[in-house]
């Protein structure tokens, strides 16, 4: 199947959990969302590969550390023989969010966090999170899924000049890891323009995606702690808690953060970043609104597109989840329909688009 269950039916959930404690707390929670029912639990990797033969769930909630075969070699089983979505609970911690990353590189469409370790008996606190990744498990395009995990090297795309300053704004939440790398991947490492990230993910989670963006973008990629002054072929990862914003003093660009509440429920949020990239850069900007679940990002592309700012959305075909850009479509934001594996060059024309002459001139 290419696009997973769930158009008003009621999809089956197999929990997998090494701990009594943790399958009974979420399968109660399971228990509690309109259209999902629990059909059964596993202990183990090695059950969880049985119990997918036996019940053929929609979708699984896949524990890593486990005996006798872990999560990870359960997802490389599962992708290589039955794909169905995956959604990964993995304990809050350093090395856990590490492994979240690793379980979205090999084919995972979401992952929640564990707010208190392995075994988190405040495990309720994430119920709302985990509705909302079994929400995205269902909207997920497992043939786009499937595509993105296949290594494939980024096609380096040639630099423009921009002539002053200028900025590429991204939004992504669901698949959106793997989007982001290879679109910074292909990137020069003198692209001209300074690229401010939104990655929908919790606190401490973002740190790490930007240590793993580091190793395979040309461009240096880090997470914004607040205060600094941007410039070009920088890349900024909002972190995760935070809104991002731009605001420009003097002659300078600098990112400020705020816990201010959340947008379309999420914080970061697209929609904070994207209208004060079109203040501080006006037309010398460039939106993009990458795969996920909601509707992020229309409202910034907006902003952007209304001081003629350039404004890009991933196509359906390489979406995981076609909501974000979706909406932004049907709201009338988007300049230009783009599969994913042409974003990056597309990304440049626009830079280059730019002109010179067109460079706003600052006090």
């Amino acid at each position: 199947m290419s696009r997973s269950k769930l158009a008003g039916g009621t999809a089956d959930v197999l929990v997998v959990d090494d701990s009594v404690f943790m399958r009974r707390m979420i399968s109660d929670m399971i228990g509690r969302f309109p259209g999902f029912r629990v059909v059964g639990v596993a202990a183990d990797g090695q059950e969880a590969l049985r119990r997918i033969d036996e019940l053929e769930p929609d979708v699984v909630t896949l524990d890593i550390e486990m005996p006798r075969l872990d999560g990870f070699g359960v997802l490389e089983r599962v992708m290589s023989s039955s794909p169905r979505p995956i959604v990964v609970l993995s304990a809050y911690t350093e090395t856990g969010s590490e492994a979240a990353l690793r379980a979205l590189d090999l084919g995972a469409v979401d992952f929640v966090a564990k707010p208190s370790g392995p075994i988190s008996f405040d495990v309720a606190k994430v119920e709302p999170r985990l509705y909302e990744a079994l929400q995205a498990a269902c909207a997920a395009d497992i043939g786009a899924l499937l595509c993105e995990r296949v290594q494939r090297e980024p096609r380096l795309v040639r630099p423009t000049s921009v002539g002053n300053d200028a900025a590429v704004a991204i939004a992504a939440s669901t698949g959106g890891p793997r989007a982001l790398t290879y679109i910074l991947g292909a990137l020069p490492a003198d692209l001209g323009a300074v690229v401010l990230v939104v990655q929908h993910m919790p606190a401490g989670f973002t740190r790490t995606l930007a240590t793993r963006l580091s190793q395979v973008s040309p461009i240096p990629v880090a997470e914004a702690s607040g205060g600094e002054t941007v410039a070009r072929n920088q890349v900024w990862i909002a972190p995760g808690d935070f809104h991002m914003r731009v605001r420009r003093v003097d002659r300078d660009v600098r990112i400020a953060l705020d816990q201010r509440g959340l947008i379309w429920g999420t914080r970061p949020a697209a929609d904070a970043l994207f209208p004060s990239v079109a203040d501080a850069y006006a037309e010398r900007c460039v939106g993009v609104v990458l795969t996920g679940m909601g509707r992020d990002g229309a409202a910034g592309l907006t902003a952007i597109r209304a001081v003629n700012g350039r404004t890009l959305a991933q196509n359906r075909a390489t979406s995981v989840v076609y909501g974000m850009p979706g909406r932004a479509v049907e709201e009338g934001a988007v300049e230009k329909v783009v599969p994913l594996e042409e974003i990056p060059r597309v990304i440049i024309e626009c830079l280059g688009s730019l002109s010179p002459s067109a460079s706003r001139q600052w006090p």
